[in-house]
């Protein structure tokens, strides 16, 4: 007796839809309109973050914008002068959305000459930047990265903050603060995951110069850094979980010779080679 033979129908799958890709990391980089702090948002922006750029000049901020957009990273512009409380409210309230996982303090700048000759409006509007501004966006930051036990902060410091110097006596100042405020802060927060590190550069081809009024021509060029090297060197460090990054021989050199040197000397050649370096008697 032949027997019929039998199909059995499949059951219809369900259409599968794609699973939407990981969101990217997002970074803040401030002082992002020129110098080490764009190359920090392109380079964080080549390993795979989305940045928050934020400085005063937005055209510049718009510029870089479009740049990292056609790599493939969005960048949001928040125009903003962190000497100024409502500059900070605005990163501050940015920050407290709590999806930054890095964070680099990059915004600072130095004056020179002779602190009395020196207008002290600017002066103060110096230490309200360099240090007050990355104090509280610090704290602001690290909240959210203690609660997800990860995140990265980088603080960018000088090679001026290991040591006094002499008509540059207010930027060194405060550097040395950010360099003993980012070393403590180092060891409380890796506690919990997050690694600090202190970015000490020494001359690097940016505008500080123009804008400290450092007369570039009696520093010789050997002397002076990239900003891609040493933006490139400072995450390399923060990834190693380094609370120190000092790119570049000479500046580490720099860096360690005032440990072996009396203070009064260390402070006495500072001081003339700063005193030379000038543009201003």
């Amino acid at each position: 007796m032949a027997t019929e033979a039998t199909q059995t129908e499949e059951a219809p799958q369900p259409a599968t839809t794609p699973e939407p890709a990981p969101a990217r990391p997002r970074a803040i980089v401030t002082g992002a309109s020129s110098g080490i702090g764009a190359e920090f948002a392109r380079q964080l922006a080549r390993k795979g973050y989305d940045v928050v750029i934020v400085a005063r000049r937005r055209g510049r901020l718009e510029e870089l914008a479009n740049e990292l957009a056609e790599r493939g990273a969005a960048a949001e512009v928040i125009e903003a002068d962190l000497s100024r409380p409502e500059g900070v409210g605005a990163v501050v309230e940015r920050l407290s959305k709590g999806d930054i996982s890095f964070l680099v303090n990059n915004a600072g700048f130095g004056s020179r000459g002779h602190f009395v000759a020196l207008p002290l409006e600017r002066e103060l509007e110096e230490i309200d930047l360099n240090v007050r501004a990355l104090t509280q966006l610090s704290h602001t930051a690290l909240g959210p990265m203690k609660a997800k036990r990860a995140g990265t902060i980088i603080n960018v410091a000088s090679t001026g903050a290991y040591q006094p110097v002499p008509y540059m006596s207010t930027y060194a100042a405060t550097k040395a603060y950010v360099l003993s405020f980012s070393e403590g802060l180092h060891e409380e927060a890796k506690a919990y995951g997050v690694t600090v590190t202190c970015l000490c550069p020494g001359g690097t081809r940016t505008e500080f110069q123009a804008v400290a009024n450092v007369d570039e021509s009696s520093i010789p060029r050997f002397a002076f850094m990239s900003a891609e090297a040493v933006v490139r060197h400072a995450l390399k460090a923060a990834n190693a979980g380094s609370a120190i990054a000092t790119p570049g021989l000479l500046n580490k050199l720099t860096a360690n010779l005032p440990r072996f040197t009396p203070r009064f000397a260390v402070r006495k050649i500072s001081g003339a080679m700063f005193k030379r370096g000038s543009s201003q008697e």
